[in-house]
């Protein structure tokens, strides 16, 4: 059972492996810190460099907004534990996570999320609409998987990972959102775009499908390919985001 505290693994691990660690604790707080979490559920989880294909997921039992680098698990691609701890992962997590690692070579960290927005445009039939900047820059940018239940059938990977080809971003039908990247600011800020997109797409449709006004196609073209620079603007985005974690909630590094 969880308990909030760990022992550091900070002088255990190698440089490299630490860094990992800490950014991924930092997505951990910061998805809990836009209220984005699930309680113990949803997963983020980070490559380990090396190549071994070892990766890093949420102990389960732990709230995002209390992660910190040395808690995380390390699992490889079977999902057994490789490092002494007393934590257990969930392994509904572990087939999302260990069949987009083992697919995607830049898909050093994976955000997987159950947002209320996030889930509500999974679950419109029309998928993203390009209501918004947010959705234009992105819309082609998504990748769409259809709901077959809680992911504990291995036998799913082969089919996430087709329908995920080599895109970004995802929306699981009925399911939630799904975002990769290369560095962990490159998933914290297309996921943030993501989600920004669909609570807009939310708010709109409020009103019915009839009444709004879908973004002119010159402009959708126009923002498709501007859409290509988000990771630019992730280098930017992601040393403030360090910073409001360390006034907000310190301790991810521990």
């Amino acid at each position: 059972m969880a308990d909030g505290s760990t022992v550091s693994l900070k002088n255990r691990v190698s440089e490299a492996e630490w860094k990992t660690r800490v950014e991924l604790a930092a997505l951990y707080r910061l998805v809990a810190l836009q209220g984005w979490d699930d309680m113990i559920f949803t997963h983020i989880s980070a490559r380990v460099p090396g190549p071994e294909h070892h990766f890093l997921i949420n102990p389960y039992g732990w709230y995002f907004e209390e992660m910190t680098a040395s808690a995380l698990v390390k699992v490889d691609l079977e999902g057994n534990i490789v490092q002494e701890t007393s934590s257990f992962i969930n392994p509904a997590g572990f087939t999302i996570h260990s069949a987009i690692h083992a697919a995607r070579e830049d898909a050093k960290f994976v955000i997987h999320l159950h947002t209320v927005a996030g889930v509500g445009v999974a679950a419109q039939q029309e998928g993203l609409l390009p209501i918004g900047q947010n959705a234009c820059l992105l819309q082609h940018q998504v990748a769409y998987h259809g709901y077959e239940g809680l992911a504990l059938n291995h036998d799913e990977r082969e089919r996430l990972v087709a329908d995920l080809g080599d895109k970004p971003l995802m929306l699981l039908r009925n399911h939630g959102t799904l975002a990769v990247g290369e560095t962990a600011a490159a998933a914290w800020v297309a996921m943030f775009f993501l989600e920004r997109a669909c609570a807009q797409q939310i708010a709109a449709l409020s009103v019915g499908r009839d009444h709004v006004l879908m973004a002119p196609d010159a402009a959708q073209e126009e923002t498709r390919e501007q859409g290509k620079g988000i990771g630019f603007v992730s280098s930017l985005a992601w040393p403030g985001a360090l910073r409001q974690l360390d006034r907000r909630s310190p301790g991810y590094d521990a």
